[in-house]
């Protein structure tokens, strides 16, 4: 088979920019996300696959497959396995937009050394906040994790160094309404969800990881979403649009990680290479 990773960044994806994982079989004392990344776009490289820089801006359906556009060119092809994964959902308060990239951030492993000896602000409660929040002690003097329910959704392990890290300060209950500053962040305001009181935190960075919203725009037209954008496929990574599958966090699945990411992978290729073989055989 003739294949070829149309990849618009840095192979890995939302995993580069993830400090450790610890869930990921094999590595008892886990791993640095871009070291796995690392370690498999090198594999995939010695087993002959083609990486290709560009940026896919639509896919045209064929009499006999697909036209994959690009900025550069067009490719031709038989089928095509969509791992375009997602993207940080924003919070959507005031501020975000206008300070983004002045204290606000979505990627503590990219920007958190620039908060040495300061005071910073965690939005969410999954394992990426927690995980992250703890990163930022390495730099950080103090790291607030905001979360809107009065327990997190991480994983115990998580949960437990969290809790036990002296630098990580838990404000339960709370929502952010305003990231404030002028030039740089410079505080937030919080609100309890229970008693709709507000509070405001003077500090110098805040770090969202509220959820991530899928990737799949490029086939929204062509193949069957769910109402949140994700994509439907049946138990072989096949969408309702034949030749066309998906794997990874933007297919619509109960657990997102990397090693269900990696499950979709294999099962989608070797979909994709039956596919193939019958659609030649019955020509």
């Amino acid at each position: 088979m003739d294949t070829v990773l149309l990849e618009r960044g840095i192979p890995g994806g939302l995993v580069i920019s993830t400090h450790f994982i610890e869930n990921y079989p094999g590595f008892g004392e886990g791993i640095s996300g871009p070291e796995l990344m690392e370690q498999m776009e090198k594999q995939a490289r010695r087993f002959g696959l083609d990486i290709l820089s560009a940026n896919v801006e639509g896919i045209d359906i064929l009499d006999k497959g697909f036209s994959i556009k690009t900025g550069h060119e067009e490719i031709t092809t038989e089928a095509i396995i969509v791992a375009s994964g997602v993207q940080p959902q924003l919070l959507g308060v005031p501020g975000e937009k206008e300070l983004t990239g002045r204290g606000v951030s979505y990627c503590a492993t990219c920007d958190g050394a620039f908060f040495r000896g300061k005071t910073v602000a965690v939005v969410g409660g999954g394992d990426a906040a927690i995980q992250e929040a703890i990163f930022l002690t390495r730099f950080a003097e103090k790291v607030y994790v905001i979360h809107r329910r009065g327990e997190l959704r991480a994983t115990k392990i998580l949960q437990q160094r969290g809790f036990e890290n002296p630098k990580i300060v838990f404000v339960w209950h709370s929502v952010v309404d305003e990231i404030q500053g002028k030039k740089t962040v410079e505080g937030i305001i919080v609100r309890d969800v229970r008693d709709k009181s507000t509070t405001t935190i003077n500090l110098n960075g805040v770090f969202i990881y509220v959820g991530n919203r899928p990737n799949s725009s490029l086939v929204k037209d062509i193949a069957k979403i769910n109402d949140q954008g994700f994509i439907i496929t049946d138990e072989n990574m096949m969408t309702s649009q034949q030749g066309i599958f998906a794997a990874g966090d933007v297919r619509q699945k109960l657990l997102r990680q990397v090693v269900t990411a990696v499950a979709d992978g294999a099962v989608a290729a070797f979909a994709a290479e039956k596919y193939l073989t019958e659609k030649r055989a019955s020509i």
